[in-house]
């Protein structure tokens, strides 16, 4: 087994688990792939650097946040690379370990008792480019104070006209992110599905809807001199104006993450109660 390493490198604990977790490996004589923000924390241990974007290990462990980790599956999902993510953020509802229990899951990850979970993405579409998420396409104003008006197609049938101060385009794993805070339910991953929220809508029929992960959904910007940002999991920011268009679709690219056990509802609950 070849283990690669992420890491968040801003957070002194973060580092020192880092360092922790690649002598645990040596000593196991595993082969490791360091990533090179992280070997400039770990410079004893430089002669395993390898780039992220270059890495081909079978399993890359990511030690931060969501942020770390929505960052790390976007360069390693199209590589179908599990990843092991290992809770240094805050509440970390994408991370599988907290710090303490790493030693004991890396005793069973080495001992292969483990599986693999999949998780849906969407793939984003608008001027020609395309980007996938794992988490949510965000779509806000870009003035303050000011709503923007959208038109909502499911397979090219009309679902809703939005006056709102922006709409979330979620995936089951997103559900508990910012959708989750903007009034959405919290979907199970198994669920293949897409969950659409309006962010502070005008009309108070306008309610979330979930739709079928296979559906093209479109949304279309309708009002003049109202101009729209579009944020694809916290990271992709990207202008829009009248007329412009958004299509979402389910990506053939899921993301891969090494699991040790089934407990989504116990780990969420736990967490809320943390958050």
């Amino acid at each position: 087994m070849k283990i690669g390493i992420v890491s968040r490198t801003d957070r002194e604990e973060a580092v020192e688990l880092d360092r922790s977790i690649v002598k645990y490996l040596l000593e196991n004589n595993i082969d490791l792939e360091i990533d090179s923000m992280l070997v400039k924390e770990l410079k004893e241990f430089s002669e395993y650097e390898v780039s992220i974007d270059n890495m081909t290990s079978d399993i890359v462990l990511c030690v931060g946040g969501d942020g770390t980790v929505l960052h790390a599956q976007h360069i390693l999902s199209p590589k179908k690379i599990p990843i092991l993510s290992i809770n240094m953020g805050t509440v970390g509802f994408l991370t599988e370990v907290d710090p303490e229990d790493i030693f004991e899951c890396l005793d069973q990850l080495l001992n292969y008792d483990f599986f693999i979970e999949e998780r849906l993405q969407l793939d984003v579409f608008f001027d020609n480019e395309q980007i996938t998420v794992l988490n949510e396409l965000v779509i806000m104003t870009s003035q303050p104070a000011k709503m923007l008006d959208l038109r909502i197609s499911v397979d090219e049938e009309l679902a809703d006209e939005v006056r709102a101060d922006g709409l979330i385009i979620s995936t089951p794993s997103g559900s508990t992110a910012y959708a989750m805070s903007a009034g959405g339910p919290i979907v199970d991953p198994r669920v293949d599905a897409a969950i659409i929220i309006p962010i502070c809508p005008f009309k108070l029929n306008t309610r979330p809807k979930i739709v079928p992960a296979d559906s093209t959904i479109t949304v279309k910007f309708m009002k003049e001199n109202k101009q729209g940002v579009a944020v694809l999991d916290g990271m992709l920011n990207k202008e829009f104006d009248f007329l412009d268009e958004i299509t979402v679709k389910k990506s053939e690219n899921p993301a891969y993450f090494v699991r040790f056990k089934n407990n989504f509802y116990n780990a969420v609950n736990n967490k809320l109660i943390v958050g």
